[in-house]
């Protein structure tokens, strides 16, 4: 059985026997009570019973039901092996990752370890912004759908992960049309295709709050985690991938469990992780005792139910790992902008001269501050974020950066190579924790945190729109933002001032979906200049973000549609002209420019 969720009430959840092996809606399975634990216990019967393999599989202390790996299958028909060198043979071929011989007896191929995934499943995926996602069993399981499909079946399954996958993963899955439905996060084209046109349900939510979320059982039953790792221990304890992410979640809630353990991570990542059990739900919650982001509360290994454990897959492939485009002209600019004023806000004795913890969202602009501050007037800085990229890497190296506590690594190819090559020189450096810890609103605003985030617009008021593009089409999701925006000490929004080549404006007149409300909304930066709102009423937040951060060819346009507002509005608190709000955004859709 699972862990028991120290705040949940009733019965955990139900043990392996007492659930289909073959997806939520297949036939019962066989009915006996063995379990694959009986697998390890099979392992260690070999060596000391002096009969063959043939002998010992036709006792009635096993059955036939068992999912047996390849290694020991291959003893079976093999009526002169003897038990010994079965033994000796299995242990021989045992990967160096997998150092526990029980899981190294539950080996097997990606597409028999899909096919214990049943149409209508909800799987837990690991994966957190393209790093320590599952990507062979997912490829399998997208074969699998396709093969489906050609023959007239059904097969969607729910999948839920830490945020952002890779191609293996949600590509694969998107293509085959295999995703009923998919939560929090998601930036792949594929998938974001099929949300777009209705084909596929899509929760974006803030990601502190899925973990919870699930343990309360408001997505219903985990059918089956699949979980990438870099490792077993001799112990039976998981050594945690390139991501945390809600992996905690999933092995721990999912009846069934399959495990992808990918030797191309490096392996000296074992010991990085802080890994915490203590959360609850309420009413049961107690204070995280974390307070500096290089404290260390949990342990480096994931726990897991061995029972419920019912394949594991050896891979060796690379994460997503997209490279970053090089620093522009504009990710220059809003990197000195941000920075002059963070140096502005130390010399006012408001921040401290290591600054606070930092938060940096994923992209080119937010990696371009990051490469920027290497070489700021700062003393040394630590980070509590979600995730660790480039600009952070050289922050590291540069000495910058004396800590960085996150979930993720989303690294360039090139960065990746080199954090694998000598991933030890980290050691101290570098601490990745569950996704329901590093964006948890409690720390965030305990620690003080820098939040730095993009976004797609903001209106004149500071509402952002970080997701939807003209407010109906998805981008990505909300991801982190709202986690750290809201709790922060201080909420900083970067973007430059237009996009699709000047064909829509950063700022416009009323933001046609918000994420982040204006309360939450203190400092944005572009490439035109830096708009501090704190303490700002409305309008004179509408001046200062007119005047510092538009683009000059949209700013007269700006500037006009507020004089008027002021005129002709219905209140005066924050100004409006209702009909022609959303005009800009309905002049896009129509001409394919914000412009008149």
């Amino acid at each position: 059985m699972s862990r028991p969720y120290p705040s949940c009430q009733g019965p955990p959840p139900p043990s392996l026997r007492e659930i289909p092996a073959i997806g939520k809606r297949a036939p019962a399975p066989c009915t006996c009570r063995r379990s694959p634990a009986q697998i390890h216990a099979l392992i260690a019967y070999l060596p000391t019973h002096g009969q063959n393999v043939t002998g010992v599989f036709r006792s009635p202390q096993f059955h036939p039901c068992f999912r047996v790996s390849p290694v020991v299958r291959r003893g079976r028909i093999s009526v002169t092996t003897t038990a010994r060198t079965a033994a000796n043979t299995l242990t021989a071929t045992l990967n160096p990752r997998i150092r526990h011989s029980g899981f190294a007896a539950l080996v097997t191929s990606a597409e028999d370890a899909a096919a214990m995934i049943g149409n209508g499943a909800t799987v837990g995926m690991s994966g957190f912004t393209g790093s320590g996602y599952p990507k062979a069993v997912p490829t399998a399981l997208a074969a699998r759908a396709e093969a489906e499909h050609a023959e007239g079946r059904p097969f969607r399954v729910r999948v839920l992960t830490g945020a952002s996958t890779g191609p293996e993963l949600d590509g694969v899955l998107a293509r085959a049309d295999a995703i009923e439905f998919r939560t929090p996060f998601n930036t792949d084209p594929f998938l974001r295709d099929r949300i777009n046109k209705g084909e596929t349900d899509y929760v974006d939510m803030h990601l502190s709050q899925l973990a919870p979320m699930v343990w309360g059982g408001i997505y219903g039953d985990l059918d089956v985690a699949v979980v990438e790792i870099s490792g077993i221990t001799e112990n039976g304890q998981l050594i945690p991938s390139a991501s945390i992410g809600n992996n905690k979640t999933w092995l721990d809630r999912a009846d069934r469990i399959i495990l992808e353990v990918n030797s191309w991570q490096s392996a000296e990542l074992e010991g990085m992780h802080d890994v915490y059990y203590g959360t609850r739900l309420p009413p049961n919650r107690v204070p995280i005792p974390l307070i500096r982001p290089d404290d260390r509360i949990g342990q480096p290994y994931f726990d897991v139910d061995f029972s419920k454990v019912v394949a594991v897959v050896e891979t060796d492939a690379p994460d997503r790992n997209a490279p970053f485009t090089p620093p522009d002209e504009n990710a220059r600019l809003i990197a000195g902008h941000l920075i002059e004023f963070l140096e502005h806000e130390v010399k006012r004795g408001r921040l401290p001269r290591s600054l606070l913890p930092i938060q940096s969202g994923v992209g080119n602009v937010p990696n371009a501050v990051m490469t920027g501050l290497c070489d700021a007037p700062f003393d040394p800085m630590t980070a509590y974020t979600e995730v660790v990229q480039d600009g952070m890497l050289d922050m590291l190296d540069a000495g910058a950066l004396r800590l960085a506590s996150a979930t993720a690594f989303s690294l360039s190819t090139d960065a990746a190579e080199r954090f694998n090559s000598n991933a030890g020189a980290y050691r101290g450096k570098l601490i990745l924790r569950p996704q329901e810890i590093s964006n948890h609103p409690e720390l965030v605003r305990r620690l003080g945190v820098i939040a730095m985030n993009g976004l797609i617009e903001a209106d004149i008021y500071g509402n952002v729109n970080s997701t939807h593009v003209m407010g109906s089409r998805i981008q990505n999701g909300i991801g982190g933002s709202g986690d750290f925006a809201r709790n922060s000490f201080m909420s900083i929004f970067l973007t430059p001032s237009t996009a699709k080549g000047g064909k829509i404006s950063a700022i416009v007149p009323m933001a046609a979906h918000v994420d982040h409300i204006s309360q939450d909304v203190q400092v944005i930066v572009t490439e035109q200049g830096l708009a501090d709102l704190r303490g700002l009423a409305p309008k004179k937040r509408a001046a200062a973000l007119i005047q510092n951060c538009a683009h000059p060819s949209y700013r007269p346009l700006l500037e006009d549609y507020f004089a008027r507002a002021m005129r002709d509005s219905w209140g005066l608190h924050a100004p409006r002209i209702l009909p022609e709000a959303l005009s800009w955004h309905q002049r896009y859709v129509e001409t394919g420019s914000m412009m008149p």
